[in-house]
């Protein structure tokens, strides 16, 4: 949670946030697999405890988390146990056996899809609730996995709407990348994992030399890191686009709304995102934003009320929606008013929105 930031540790974050607001006199008990420290970033109650496992060798972290999770459950007797990542659910099932400790889970993307391990489906099929990011991976869930429907819940992503803000391109950011204001930026953050290819960052670059011939002054800034970026640059050398595509590597969390403010529109065709927290941040900084149709990106879009939606497979429609986009002549009521996108996303998936579907979920359970 404190010592990398991607989808699931800002989600379990928020989620600890809002849970503490809505029961300050609960006792909380945190246990974190790969941090080794409290962040100072982040303020929690005092009686809030947190316990570290990446203290310990990474090849007995697991083994080490697991039994952490399972001493103090047998110890404490919690009222609840609620695991951000499905497979720490397998150490609540057994809690659950032996003490009849009740468990939640929160259900993401890749980490719910597809799932065939025994042990991991057993946990899955006894867990008191599964509280899912999106209706696209609830969707899932339920046709992959034996699941009583009436305990899956949605609980979509929030952002932070005091750091995502509208303002005027940054100086600093088109200085460093050697652009202008006259460039047509087309924006993507996701990390550059091999594992991670169904982001789609790759088509964008393969619709570039299309787009080029429409606006010929487009550029590419791709940010994130990971060991994908040989195949991502071999493919711009191929294409010949090292004059309009930028790997802009890892963008710390300071210089990350001034990212979304330099773009012209953020683009991330992905097929297998659970949810996308970064559409919602570039939403709040007022920028048209296009997703894929075939995973969580369209809960995250509404469906395309907040944003385009393209086949992440159709080349052709990728290339030709960005250059209508970037034309100014993309059909949509609200692309180009920024103030009117950062309202409807704030309402739709701000914090305050964030914490009264908690309570609500937390709510139905207590009336059992």
């Amino acid at each position: 949670m404190f010592q990398f930031k991607g989808g699931i540790q800002t989600y379990s974050a928020f989620f600890l946030e809002a849970l503490q607001s809505l029961y300050p006199d609960l006792d909380y008990h945190i246990f974190l697999k790969h941090d080794t420290f409290l962040s100072t970033d982040f303020s929690f109650l005092p009686d809030t405890k947190f316990h570290f496992a990446g203290i310990a060798p990474a090849n007995f972290r697991t083994i080490f988390f697991a039994t952490q999770i399972f001493r103090y459950g047998l110890w404490q007797r919690p009222n609840l146990i609620i695991s951000t990542h499905l497979n720490f659910t397998m150490a609540a099932y057994w809690l659950k056996r032996i003490a009849n400790i009740p468990y939640w889970a929160v259900a993401h993307g890749v980490d719910a899809w597809n799932i065939d391990r025994p042990a991991l489906k057993t946990a899955l099929q006894n867990a008191d609730k599964i509280i899912s990011v999106s209706g696209y991976t609830r969707d899932r869930l339920l046709t992959e996995q034996n699941l009583d429907p009436t305990k899956v819940v949605l609980l979509p992503n929030t952002f932070d709407a005091s750091r995502f803000q509208i303002s005027p391109q940054p100086e600093y950011l088109l200085k460093r990348y050697e652009l202008t204001t006259n460039h047509s930026i087309i924006l993507t953050v996701a990390r550059l994992d091999r594992s991670e290819q169904y982001k789609g960052y790759d088509r964008i670059i393969q619709a570039l030399p299309e787009i080029r011939r429409y606006i010929p002054n487009v550029h590419y800034i791709l940010g994130g890191k990971g060991n994908d970026k040989s195949r991502i640059m071999q493919l711009i050398s191929q294409l010949d686009l090292q004059n309009c595509v930028t790997l802009a590597g890892f963008i710390p969390d300071n210089e990350l709304s001034d990212h979304y403010n330099l773009c012209d529109v953020f683009a991330m065709p992905s097929k297998g995102e659970g949810f996308g927290i970064v559409y919602l941040e570039a939403l709040a900084c007022g920028k048209p934003t296009l997703g894929g149709d075939k995973d969580g990106a369209v809960d995250a879009l509404c469906h395309g009320e907040l944003g385009a939606l393209v086949d992440p497979d159709n080349l052709t429609e990728i290339s030709q929606t960005l250059i209508k986009i970037l034309q100014g002549t993309y059909p949509h009521p609200i692309m180009y008013q920024p103030e009117i996108l950062r309202q409807k996303v704030q309402e739709i998936y701000g914090f305050d929105r964030f914490k009264q579907s908690l309570k609500e979920i937390m709510q139905s359970e207590l009336v059992k």
